[in-house]
């Protein structure tokens, strides 16, 4: 069977321990979605020099976020690696891909994993980004790995399409109109098909140019757009802007 692929918005690091409309998603994907027998997480939060993966058994827990709660920091997600996964990897992507072993799982995957796989019982691997990189090189990673679906491995980005920190506004329940813009552009180009829009996400203009100052969180979508193909089903959840220049919005292709 082959394996869905998945991009989500997952926003605060709050949604780890916060039960919302966003967190109930989640939830149900966790509950419906085919049981994977390992994950491949694509990190806005491991953002590197090169691309990169783990090849451990026992990665360890990053908590890479400061100034929250207590209740945060004591979340335990004691998920094991896979060397076997780790090792497709390498296979599928060469020598484009370094094995380092210091980082581990960060919170751009635990915080959405511990509401869709709550016993932590799913092997996880994840993969780095190359800040050095085109964004085409991105999406073409992404391609190299769609194999992997086919092996029951479920690949995840974790990001946001809008990410904006510096124009965030704390009381906003909705997003300014530039990052409605911004999402409504890669939304209507993504289930059109026409993924090179998103690619190059300039194209959009204006709205483009606040929708992040740095791609880390626009770029998993990249490789999940990669790992898609042309018999995918598309479904959009949680379509949504949140505290003026935030994006929760996310695709299930499959």
């Amino acid at each position: 069977m082959k394996l869905p692929v998945l991009f989500v918005g997952h926003g605060s690091p709050m949604n780890a321990v916060e039960d919302n409309e966003f967190t109930d998603k989640w939830k149900a994907l966790g509950k419906s979605l085919p049981r994977p027998k390992a994950i491949l997480s694509v990190s806005a939060h491991w953002y590197t020099a090169s691309t990169r993966t783990s090849d451990t058994r026992e990665p360890r827990m990053i908590y890479d976020m400061y100034g929250f709660p207590k209740e945060l920091y004591d979340v335990k997600y004691p998920v094991e690696g896979s060397p076997e996964l780790a090792g497709k990897i390498s296979d599928l992507l060469k020598e484009g891909v370094i094995t380092d072993n210091r980082w581990g799982i960060d919170h751009g995957t635990w915080s959405v994993l511990c509401r869709m796989y709550p016993d932590a019982d799913i092997p996880v691997v994840q993969l780095s980004i190359d800040f050095n990189a085109a964004p085409e090189a991105h999406f073409e990673t992404g391609r190299k790995l769609a194999e992997l679906r086919k092996e029951g491995v479920l690949i995840i980005g974790s990001g946001n399409v809008v990410h904006n920190l510096s124009l965030i506004n704390w009381g906003m329940s909705g997003g300014f109109d530039w990052a409605h813009e911004f999402d409504d552009y890669v939304k209507q180009n993504i289930l059109n098909r026409n993924f090179e829009a998103v690619v190059n996400y300039g194209k959009a203009g204006k709205c483009a140019e606040k929708a992040f100052y740095t791609p880390d969180h626009f770029y998993p979508l990249l490789y999940v757009l990669g790992a898609a193909d042309a018999e995918d089903d598309i479904e959009v959840f949680n379509d949504s802007c949140i505290m003026g220049s935030m994006s929760m919005t996310g695709y299930l292709f499959g």
